[in-house]
């Protein structure tokens, strides 16, 4: 590809007809005219400017390689901060979103932050509303203009933030595309919902997930318990090192798996590691799997929102 072509490409890809670009660089539409034919070429400080406008390197204009910075979408956030005291247990309820990341913090504060780049104004589209009795808080997160399930699905991100001093027991209610639980150090998290793909890092305690779809969930780091209740589903974990780990069965009808090297067993006598991943509920299946490094499919679940 020739100068011309290529200038043409990123002029086009970046949505500017030859006339708005002649108006930045102050020349006429003829002189655009002429570099992309080929039949001249922009002197030096035209050459500057056309980078600066396309934001590419003078190499990346002139070589035989694109690189054009796409505009950033704008992000829309709404984050409710609630002080905490003492230990309590929290009962959230969120509903659907695309994706739901739960961490600890170090502040002794619940922080729930609803991100999106579509849903502008977020304060007015739902409300957090917070119940304190006694050692217990419940939080809705309720659906104020009745956003559809669809697009919440497609367009809104969660975090959840609990203070790691005062949070002993946790519960949430939700139905995600992406479940992320990092940092996180507590006696047991109850999850109740969907969630296709779910990565963990770094989570002290019992995690115990419920729900009648599959899940395929990625550990990485530690997570001393995973306890994972289905009816008529299968969950697949993936592992570093499916030594450190005991499988066991609670369930009716249910089966456990280890895939190791290709090799699936119904054989887990041989797994007697400090942590533990088990099934229950009736008629489901685990299948874990060891991983000798996490992949690009797994990596991407713990990108930060």
């Amino acid at each position: 590809m020739n100068f011309g072509e290529r200038l043409k490409q990123i002029r086009a890809n970046q949505g500017l007809s030859q006339e708005q670009l002649a108006e930045k660089i102050g020349v006429s539409r003829q002189a655009i005219t002429k570099w992309e034919t080929n039949r001249g070429l922009p002197d030096v400080e035209n050459m500057i400017i056309l980078a600066e406008i396309f934001k590419v390197t003078l190499d990346e204009l002139i070589l035989e390689r694109i690189s054009v910075q796409e505009p950033q979408q704008e992000l829309f956030e709404s984050e409710t901060v609630y002080d905490i005291d003492c230990n309590k247990h929290f009962d959230i309820r969120i509903g659907n979103a695309r994706k739901l990341c739960i961490q600890g913090c170090d502040d002794e504060k619940l922080h729930i932050k609803l991100r999106s780049e579509v849903l502008e104004d977020l304060s007015s589209l739902y409300k957090v509303k917070i119940d304190e009795k006694k050692k217990r808080l419940d939080i809705d997160c309720q659906n104020k203009k009745e956003i559809s399930q669809f697009e919440a699905e497609r367009s809104l991100d969660v975090i959840i933030m609990l203070p790691v001093d005062f949070t002993e027991h946790c519960e949430i209610d939700a139905s995600v595309k992406e479940l992320c639980i990092e940092s996180l150090k507590l006696k047991r998290l109850e999850y109740d919902g969907d969630a296709e793909s779910v990565y963990i890092k770094d989570a002290e305690g019992s995690l115990e997930f419920t729900g009648k779809t599959d899940y395929d969930i990625t550990i990485d780091g530690i997570c001393t318990q995973l306890d994972v209740n289905q009816w008529g589903a299968k969950a697949l974990v993936h592992v570093a090192d499916i030594s450190g780990y005991t499988l066991l069965n609670k369930g009716r009808k249910s089966k456990v798996y280890c895939l190791k090297d290709g090799v699936i067993s119904e054989d887990i006598s041989a797994f007697s590691g400090e942590n533990i991943i088990s099934i229950s509920g009736i008629g489901s299946e685990l299948i874990v799997s060891g991983l000798s490094s996490l992949d690009d499919k797994h990596r991407s679940i713990k990108e930060k929102f």
